[in-house]
């Protein structure tokens, strides 16, 4: 019996030898460039992270890209955009969030935040890289702007409205806003974080000359109390351990932001704007309020119950992506129990705890953030400013990540529901 039962042995002609097999096309990085919508950079970040193949032109002068596989991401990536059944989807390399623990660019961020000070967090967000002693210092041009707009503003204006017009007044100061390469983007991030701490009016004594320590110069900000190395290494802690949370509401705007090419002031005046709302960025508050009644009132049960009978959640429990227990508020409250002064404040926090475990929801870092904001005299809305200032870092990160993506890539598809045209003019 032949071992060709087709009967096509080496002598028999083949197809490709009836019909000549086409080479498929090739693409310039340029040409890939255009066709994905990104920076040509950006293209070979798609190469080292295995989501295109390159050939190397034999002349040496670049790569060349199958123009197939090209076109073939360039759908994926749409798609990605619009997700599942239409929900939002973004592609992300810098937080990632699973089993009741979370990791920035890979590594475990609570322990990162444990063992570095809030700007050397922020650098590995931005980079990937650990820069030991890091510290960031605002432009006396750009920091002097920012206080003369904060200044003018009325004495109840809360610290968001004062964080959004010192970033409105350090992008008009900075002539290079506009400048959207990751250099220039960093160096913008690395003089408006401090540029926001320091327009801040100050609460306390200011921090000393060459304490640079971004938590530090925060601490006067936010309360009178003397600054004690304890409590600012906790501070210092909460400002890592909020850096960055994927995709959270002010997250997403910001990335809506860049998508469109906005400058990276504008991208985190987005963000802010997004934590106006009761839901994200003002949570701080209403668990610090929650944690001053049970105080007052000598117990959780009657706290609780008004907050239920109202209809109102009760802030600082529960959180949609953990299940058990929420990282962020585990580390701090460990932290915490070491501080003397917070005994009375995590007493409360527990006792609401105990109440709230008949519903099985656990403490979020709303709560830990209240039991610090109480300890240490400060206002109920010094939450909103630390969450403010620490996310700006990772507003920055998401910002010069969707900088490298396919421009208005963030515009999902509108699904009209209402009366069918055409209409009689009103």
């Amino acid at each position: 019996m032949s071992d060709d039962p087709a009967g096509t042995g080496d002598d028999a002609p083949s197809a490709s030898d009836e019909h000549p097999r086409r080479t498929a096309p090739r693409l310039t990085t340029r040409e890939a460039a255009q066709i994905l919508g990104v920076k040509p950079a950006t293209v070979y970040a798609y190469v080292s992270r295995g989501q295109l193949g390159s050939r190397r032109d034999p002349t040496g002068r670049g790569s060349s890209f199958d123009a197939g596989e090209v076109e073939a991401l360039a759908r994926r990536s749409r798609r990605e955009a619009a997700g599942p059944a239409g929900e939002l989807s973004v592609r992300t390399s810098l937080t990632l969030i699973e089993a009741d623990r979370y990791y920035f660019r890979g590594v475990d961020a609570v322990e990162l935040a444990s063992r570095h000070c809030y700007e050397e967090v922020a650098e590995w967000l931005w980079t990937g890289t650990l820069s030991p002693g890091a510290r960031f210092d605002a432009p006396p041009e750009v920091l002097a702007a920012a206080r003369r707009a904060v200044a003018a503003l009325p004495e109840h204006g809360g610290p968001i409205d004062r964080l959004r017009v010192a970033v409105a007044a350090a992008a008009v100061a900075d002539p290079l806003r506009f400048d959207l390469s990751e250099a220039a983007v960093l160096g913008s991030a690395r003089c408006l974080i401090p540029t926001l701490v320091d327009a801040l009016p100050p609460v306390g004594a200011p921090a000393r000359d060459g304490d640079g320590r971004l938590a530090r110069r925060l601490w006067s900000r936010l309360t009178a109390t003397d600054p004690d190395p304890a409590a600012l290494d906790v501070l210092d802690l909460a400002l890592g351990l909020l850096a960055d949370h994927d995709l959270a509401a002010s997250t997403l705007a910001v990335r809506v932001a860049a998508s469109a090419r906005a400058h990276p002031y504008a991208a985190v005046s987005a963000g802010l704007g997004a934590l106006e709302g009761p839901l994200h960025g003002a949570a701080g508050r209403l668990a610090h309020g929650m944690l001053t009644q049970v105080r007052a009132r000598g117990g959780a049960a009657p706290v609780v119950a008004e907050y239920l009978r109202a209809g109102q959640r009760v802030p600082g429990f529960g959180h949609r992506l953990y299940r058990g227990e929420d990282p962020r508020a585990r580390a701090l409250f460990g932290r915490l129990t070491e501080l003397p002064g917070a005994a009375p404040a995590l007493g409360a926090a527990r006792d609401v705890a105990a109440v709230m475990s008949r519903h099985g929801l656990h403490p979020n870092v709303d709560l830990a953030l209240a039991v610090l904001t109480v300890s240490c005299g400060m206002r109920a809305e010094a939450g909103e400013t630390v969450f403010a200032v620490s996310r700006t870092a990772g507003w920055v990160a998401h910002a010069l990540e969707e900088y490298q993506e396919r421009p208005l890539r963030m515009r999902p598809s509108g699904h009209y529901d209402g009366p069918r045209p055409p209409r009689p003019l009103p």
